[in-house]
């Protein structure tokens, strides 16, 4: 089993960046976040004819997530579970989880936050709360395997940005957002995948447009696929997909990169 996240930064914009993408990788299972899409204007037909089926919580011009599901790698129905997070609806389209066989899938766009400053700072650790309490009450009660994948706008530990001294207390880098990182793994989904198989790598997944931060280095690992025992039991590699950071010919990539999970039988 393939599985991955991916923050599109507009689906409109980077439809057929995507299409290549999965035509190139064959991930059995996508989350997608920043959608920027209402359900109605969502792209089925072309997805469909890569065979995909799509299930969407979507918002015009801003956030929407999606749950991507390659038809041939399963042989049941896709049931709905969940849209939206529960009591945090005034952030907008920011989650959707889906089960599918054996499998609960989930895909979630954190608030970014803005600054600490921010009144949106303190309604992002909200948000973090509400996740950690849905998930806890979904999730850890599942008898299979559960996966959730998102872009989280944080970074876990210092090893995850490229400048933790001059970034720490700042936004991303904070305690108050880390403790609540620690508790969606502590209260159910358990572990980090990527960091469950690399306990040591630096791996960035967002790169600002700006400056040459990609060429340099200048990134933050803030896109994570998060498992339960069943799923990490069961992982045998995860890489941020850094090659589909890159133009391909004309088409500019969104500035963060697919992570991608092999999940073995």
């Amino acid at each position: 089993m393939r599985i991955a996240t991916y923050n599109v930064n507009s689906l409109g914009a980077r439809l057929e960046l995507v299409l290549q993408w999965l035509r190139a990788r064959q991930p059995d299972v996508v989350c997608v976040q920043e959608l920027k899409l209402e359900d109605a204007a969502f792209p089925h037909a072309a997805l469909e004819g890569d065979g995909y089926a799509a299930f969407t919580h979507g918002q015009q011009a801003w956030n929407g997530v999606a749950i991507l599901v390659r038809k041939a790698a399963f042989d049941t129905p896709v049931e709905v579970v969940q849209r939206g997070l529960p009591g945090q609806e005034d952030f907008g389209a920011r989650l959707v989880s889906v089960r599918v066989g054996e499998w609960l899938a989930t895909s979630v766009y954190v608030p970014n936050g803005k600054t600490i400053a921010h009144a949106d700072f303190p309604r992002k650790l909200a948000f973090l709360d509400s996740l950690a309490e849905h998930l806890a009450q979904t999730h850890a009660a599942h008898p299979g395997p559960a996966v959730v994948g998102g872009d989280f706008n944080l970074c876990p530990r210092d090893l995850d940005s490229w400048d933790p001294a001059g970034h720490a207390g700042h936004i991303f880098h904070t305690d108050d957002e880390r403790s609540r990182f620690g508790a969606i793994l502590e209260r159910g989904m358990v572990h980090d995948l990527f960091r469950r198989v690399s306990p040591t790598e630096q791996a960035f997944s967002w790169w600002d447009y700006r400056g040459g931060c990609f060429h340099k280095k200048m990134g933050l690992r803030i896109d994570f696929l998060l498992g339960n025992e069943a799923v990490a039991a069961r992982t045998t590699s995860v890489v941020v997909d850094r090659e589909w950071r890159k133009k391909k010919g004309d088409l500019v990539p969104s500035d963060h990169a697919p992570v991608v999970a092999e999940i073995g039988a």
